[in-house]
């Protein structure tokens, strides 16, 4: 593999003991406070997430990727790190669940680009066992440690105290304990434009932030060396015009995928179900995403244009691709946690109930005639239908079974989230009549 010449830029991979410890909320207090400085930050999220980057692109103001070994694969991993490396002056990556948690973990890429890991405490219940926390994360991989912010602190004291506990490894930043802090919803963050005064919460959090600069500027710059960029992707969907879902019901989509979706020839057209907008009529397939359907049941059941356009593409054979929420919006019924239910679209038979417990959660590669297409599952739902799955996709890690892949006439669906990136080929299929 023929590789580019190497470009530096400080970088760090933020990461904790576990989940809550408040790693969104320091990075994107960190990426605004770098940004009001009138730094050039970008910002990247470890693992599968749809949410943690839209709070963490309004903090930073640029678009945030994933990286991922497996999911997004190490060339692309390399590509993307060096091309924000040539603009920006800091590079933050979020970490996922524990340091070392998963398979590959947060500490496998930080080994594997070189990035030191910025260490995020929940230091409130705590003071000098930060100390062998910390010193735990950083000898167990073992990764190399640059530093830590210490979150929820109480007072100047209490900062010191955790500082004095660290023996020798920097107290780069503390954040105090927080009257207002960024909500929380089942599937993680609220959305951004759903938050009062975000940009003020946000900028309040930057403020708030008592930040090393020194420190942080005595880290060495990593060094990101690119692959040669692949080949051009043959223009498979040349001359399609593909209908994308786009509102507050259907918001789970990777930037990358409507990317691949372009450099494969395809023309995107975006709609709102929400608002009731029937499918551009030069649609030749439709693309539903991710989302909270269940939050906006009664809008989605009063929405006869959107309803009755769908069926009528796929009456006509219309290809279309529905992931988790937007299959759930074309099921026969949707139950929300409460009990109450609506009718959907329809195209799908079974029944959508919302429950308390998680029901599906991990990396997963769908089969295709075009190979291995990756990507995720994340939902909190359950679909009953009697339709027989035509396929299922994969663990990883284990080489299970994992989600039902449903065909109904042209529509095909799954609680399966695609990262299009992994395979352009198989992607494509997806939006191309089945016998093309």
């Amino acid at each position: 593999m023929v590789m580019s010449s190497a470009v530096q830029c400080r970088a760090v991979l933020l990461a904790a003991v576990a989940s809550g410890q408040g790693k969104t909320t320091v990075t994107a207090a960190l990426a605004r406070k770098l940004a009001r400085s009138g730094r050039r930050v970008r910002v990247f999220k470890c693992g599968p997430d749809f949410i943690d980057p839209m709070m963490l692109e309004r903090a930073s103001g640029a678009p945030v990727e994933s990286l991922d070994l497996w999911m997004v694969g190490a060339e692309r991993c390399a590509q993307l790190l060096a091309d924000a490396a040539r603009e920006a002056d800091a590079i933050l990556i979020e970490g996922v669940m524990g340091l070392y948690d998963g398979n590959p973990s947060a500490a496998d890429l930080s080994r594997h680009f070189g990035v030191p890991v910025l260490a995020v405490i929940d230091a409130g219940a705590m003071a000098q066992t930060a100390g062998a926390l910390v010193h735990g994360l950083r000898d167990y991989g073992p990764v190399d440690m640059a530093g830590v912010i210490a979150n929820r602190v109480g007072s100047a004291g209490h900062a010191n105290m955790v500082a004095s506990a660290l023996r020798g490894i920097p107290l780069l930043a503390t954040l105090p304990k927080q009257k207002r802090a960024l909500p929380e919803r089942h599937l993680g963050l609220v959305l951004p434009d759903e938050v009062a005064g975000i940009d003020e919460l946000l900028d309040e959090l930057a403020e708030q932030l008592s930040f090393d600069d020194a420190a942080w500027q005595s880290l060495q710059p990593a060094a990101f060396t690119a692959p040669q960029p692949p080949a051009l992707a043959a223009p498979l969907l040349a001359g399609r015009t593909i209908a994308v879902a786009r509102d507050a019901a259907f918001m789970f989509l990777y930037p990358a995928n409507l990317h691949v979706l372009e450099s494969l020839g395809a023309t995107l057209r975006y709609f709102s179900p929400l608002a009731d907008e029937a499918l551009p009529q030069d649609a030749d397939a439709v693309f539903l995403p991710g989302g909270y359907p269940e939050l906006h049941g009664a809008r989605l059941a009063a929405t006869p244009n959107w309803q009755s356009s769908i069926r009528a593409a796929h009456a006509r054979g219309v290809p279309i691709y529905a992931e988790c929420g937007g299959m759930m919006a074309l099921a026969e019924r949707l139950t929300s946690k409460d009990g109450t239910t609506w009718p959907m679209a329809g195209l799908l038979p079974g029944h959508v109930a919302m429950q308390e417990r998680l029901a599906g959660l991990g990396p997963q590669a769908m089969p295709t005639p075009q190979g291995e297409l990756r990507g995720h599952t994340f939902h909190y739902s359950k679909l009953e239908s009697g339709l027989e799955p035509v396929a299922h996709t994969i663990k990883p890690s284990t080489g299970a079974q994992g989600e039902a892949v449903y065909r109904a006439g042209s529509l095909q669906a799954s609680y399966f989230h695609a990262y299009f990136p992994s395979n352009p080929a198989a992607a494509a299929a997806l939006f191309l009549p089945e016998a093309a």
